[in-house]
């Protein structure tokens, strides 16, 4: 048997881990195996575990050799599996649903009681996508398709002329309707923004996600990850302050920030440096970042912390690889007029951009 990379021989020192692994297992039932060491191999961390489930199946049927196994115990869909989604996407749509659906592109809802919108999807093919939700299976990444199953009570579509018109309508519908079973798309207004504001006194910095909260601020984003842009923000704060010198500001002013904003100022910050960083977040160049690794070099508090130092630069390059110049590329490619871009809009923007030759091009 092979547990995370140990090998056991079921008839010697394996039998008592193999019972504490299959709870139902005795050592009887492992005696009455004819093949003496009989090794039992299989990857649990990789997910293959279609020997654990014929190796279930052969005891729950009364096996005591390989002779008495069972050709299919579970029907025509292979063994250790069941009919169980099958039967019940065909008793609640009718075993004559999918020849009806046509296969086109376009978007699909699931409704459940009271007639409440669950979930909303696009496909490519709309008959091959909802033929996946009745022949779905245990696996773990099937489990949402399982559940919508078993909740909805009725399925209803509209074709659209392509897989980018599919996808853009997903994304309005998510947005306008927020369906409870959708959350990728559904909270744009969680996109944050990244803003500057520099003066004679001081530069200041903030992270938002109420643009209109911040006008006097020179706005970069929408931003579609909060984890990787609140990450570069945050870093970015830490390494200024071995540059310049942080402003206090008062716990009034904190508190009269709206939710999910921060602001942090800095005086004496080299010159240039505000249109550098606009630079940056913009997604047109990373070089202000040597001139702050070289500033920091300088600095014996900074060297002397050179692991965290390190983390914090790999932040906010990540920003401006998976974030900042995406983001530029898509305006670009596409022409979109407004920036910073609403929130509402990134995710449309970027479906367009996916869908253009540039872009095509890149990623085939």
């Amino acid at each position: 048997m092979h547990v995370r990379g140990l090998t056991l021989g079921v008839a010697n020192g394996g039998l008592d881990l193999l019972a504490l692994w299959i709870p139902d297992v005795t050592e009887d039932d492992l005696r009455a195996f004819p093949r003496e060491g009989l090794r039992f191999r299989r990857s649990l961390s990789t997910g293959a575990a279609a020997d654990e489930r014929n190796f279930a199946v052969e005891l729950s049927h009364g096996c005591r050799s390989y002779a008495d196994r069972p050709t299919n115990p579970c029907g025509d869909r292979g063994p250790g599996r069941d009919n169980g989604p099958v039967r019940t996407f065909d008793r609640k749509f009718g075993d004559d649903f999918l020849p009806g659906v046509p296969a086109e592109p376009g978007v699909y809802r699931f409704y459940g009681p009271a007639d409440a919108l669950l979930y909303v999807g696009k496909a490519r093919n709309l008959r091959r996508r909802l033929a996946q939700y009745r022949t779905t299976g245990r696996r773990k990444k099937e489990r949402k398709r399982r559940a919508l199953v078993r909740l909805a009570e009725r399925i209803t579509w509209e074709v659209c002329e392509s897989e980018l018109d599919a996808s853009l309508a997903e994304i309005r519908l998510i947005q306008s309707l927020r369906p409870p079973r959708n959350v990728a798309g559904a909270f744009p207004f969680l996109y944050p923004f990244i803003g500057i504001r520099a003066d004679e006194r001081e530069t200041r910095f903030c992270l938002t996600t109420s643009p209109e909260a911040f006008q006097g601020f020179d706005l970069h984003g929408a931003f579609r990850s909060r984890d990787v842009t609140g990450e570069a923000f945050f870093a970015l704060v830490r390494l200024l302050r071995f540059v310049g010198h942080p402003t206090p500001h008062s716990r009034r002013d904190r508190r009269a920030l709206p939710r999910h904003s921060y602001v942090y100022g800095f005086r004496r910050l080299p010159a240039g440096w505000p249109e550098m960083w606009r630079a940056l977040l913009r997604g047109a160049s990373r070089e202000v970042l040597v001139d702050l690794c070289l500033r920091l070099l300088e600095h014996a508090g900074a060297r002397a912390r050179g692991a965290q130092i390190r983390e914090d630069l790999r932040a906010v390059e990540r920003f401006f690889d998976d974030e900042a110049s995406r983001l530029a590329a898509a305006v670009a490619a596409t022409g979109f007029a407004t920036y910073p871009v609403p929130q509402r809009d990134r995710d449309l923007l970027f479906l367009e951009y996916r869908a253009t030759p540039g872009h095509q091009a890149l990623t085939s």
